[in-house]
């Protein structure tokens, strides 16, 4: 029997020092996908790679609320004339009480923003293609059904307020674009080496406000949100 290979695909991670999009980029690798990586500081993400996994990946030094940067990272290396293929986006706020007291209130809106913006201006000049974002929020933010469980509702609407209104900025921005995304709502993030059991995903439609399935769990750890991706 003939099997089809399918091109590689280039994708950029936005975050990938943190645990999610850190899973999603080895994921990438082993699949043997052209991954590239824009990190405040490169030498924070080589310390979580192996040496191989650091000579697969293109790592660029960048913020991804500088726009030039945005732009830089954005021109597939194989295709000069074209976008990536796929955005993985899981910038935010270090989830910790320090964190917390000195997050910006704004940081997913205005990465988001930026992004969309590098885009545009890539495609006035000539750039072709249509990259699929795909950009980590949270569970507790649906407007067609609770997605957590009830015990935690407290959690998610005070402590947490500022963080999700910041998500949901994001995610609106996002529904209204012309692009093509997913939006990952993963819930209560943990460490650990997951894959033990089988993931549960909910799925809907906030554009048509379609809730297709639901799913309501505690935690999920950020190997298997990554592994999902």
């Amino acid at each position: 029997m003939a099997i089809a290979h399918t091109q590689p695909k280039t994708i950029l991670f936005l975050g990938a020092t943190g645990g999610c999009a850190l899973s999603a980029l080895r994921q990438a690798l082993q699949a043997k996908q052209t991954c590239l990586a824009l990190v405040r500081t490169p030498s924070k993400l080589n310390a979580l790679l192996t040496p191989e996994e650091q000579s697969q990946v293109h790592i660029h030094q960048g913020n991804a609320h500088d726009l030039s940067a945005i732009r830089r990272v954005l021109v597939n290396p194989s295709r000069p004339n074209a976008l990536v293929d796929y955005i993985v986006s899981s910038i935010g706020n270090p989830v910790s009480w320090e964190g917390m007291r000195n997050l910006d209130a704004e940081v997913c809106r205005k990465g988001l923003t930026i992004l969309l913006q590098a885009i545009a201006e890539l495609r006035d000049e000539s750039l072709t293609g249509n990259p699929h974002i795909i950009a980590l929020s949270s569970t507790g933010l649906s407007s067609f059904h609770r997605d957590i469980p009830l015990a935690m509702v407290p959690l998610y609407k005070a402590i947490l307020a500022v963080p999700h209104r910041d998500k949901k900025a994001m995610e609106d921005a996002l529904i209204r674009s012309t692009e093509t995304w997913t939006i990952v709502r993963a819930s209560a993030l943990t460490d650990g080496i997951g894959g033990k059991t089988t993931v549960r995903a909910g799925m809907e439609d906030p554009v048509e406000g379609k809730v297709e399935s639901k799913a309501v769990g505690y935690t999920i750890s950020r190997e298997d949100v990554g592994r999902w991706i």
